[in-house]
């Protein structure tokens, strides 16, 4: 009892940590709405919102970035989420332990290499790979930057949904077996809808690293502005959003137009990622509230 009361301090810190959290992520909102906001009286809106990007000559048109962002994502997202889905079934529950011993470290060592590093490796091996292979005038295309970010995105993916198949309790698994359904139903009716919503949160935690990284994109899709007309547009040179803010950020003065729109595409990023966030705890919250359901 002398220990509990004596331990208060550590309740208050956690609490502190807390709300600390929420205090920068406002902290951040307040800057970037100060700061990118007066775009929208110094820009019209048909030319904030139009299709052309070339701020030298005053064209803001953002809707180039924002379909290169997405074009980019969507594609990194077809890659990274069956590989990375189904490297973690399989360490979780296939692989033997001295292969997943050899793996799991390579993995979390690709989680963490530093954008650059894989950005220069994009450059030298997949943008003249993917340029011979597919005949292209450029290897560097909305496509090659995809196919990076899929495979940087893949790490993340295969550890959260690694440690939610992990959270499965066995029992589950005996229980299908016992039923006699085979190893592979056990699996795919079983392990993998029990672990749904850490599934989840590991696919939208990819969504996050992949709309969010800037070096790498930056350094393999050639950073052309244009308007994508169809599919055909992934393999042509694209821009993201990130990488306009990284490139051009320091090059403007401060409280200039330019300088405003940029902000603004920073804000707009923002309510992306926040609206990913919120969708995916949304449907994580769901999927929990259904499993206990099911299990009473």
């Amino acid at each position: 009892m002398e220990t509990a009361k004596n331990e208060w301090w550590i309740t208050w810190i956690i609490k502190i940590s807390g709300y600390s959290s929420i205090l920068f992520v406002t902290l951040i909102l307040f800057f970037l709405a100060r700061e990118g906001l007066p775009a929208l009286k110094n820009v019209p809106l048909s030319d904030l919102f139009g299709t052309r990007w070339y701020p030298i000559e005053g064209y803001f048109g953002i809707w180039p970035l924002i379909y290169g962002s997405l074009l980019v994502t969507a594609g990194a997202l077809l890659i990274a989420i069956p590989f990375g889905i189904g490297t973690a079934v399989y360490l979780s529950e296939l692989a033997p332990s001295w292969i997943k011993n050899l793996l799991k470290p390579i993995i979390e060592i690709l989680a963490g290499l530093p954008s650059v590093v894989l950005g220069f490796i994009g450059i030298q091996l997949l943008v003249p790979f993917f340029r011979r292979a597919l005949d292209l005038p450029t290897g560097l295309t909305a496509f090659t930057g995809a196919v990076l970010l899929g495979f940087i995105a893949i790490p993340t993916i295969v550890s959260i949904s690694e440690d939610a198949l992990n959270t499965v309790p066995s029992g589950y698994r005996h229980g299908a077996l016992a039923l006699g359904a085979n190893p592979w139903q056990t699996i795919w009716g079983v392990t993998v809808p029990a672990a749904r919503s850490g599934l989840l949160t590991a696919v939208m935690l990819g969504v996050g690293r992949a709309i969010g990284e800037t070096m790498a994109v930056m350094m393999v899709t050639g950073n052309a502005p244009v308007m994508p007309s169809s599919w055909d547009a992934l393999f042509l040179p694209a821009r993201t959003m990130t990488a306009t803010i990284a490139s051009e950020m320091g090059e403007v003065a401060t409280g200039s137009d330019h300088y405003s729109v940029l902000f603004f595409i920073g804000i707009v990023l923002f309510g992306i990622s926040l609206a990913v966030n919120v969708t995916a705890s949304s449907l994580a919250l769901r999927s929990r509230k259904r499993s206990e359901r099911l299990l009473s």
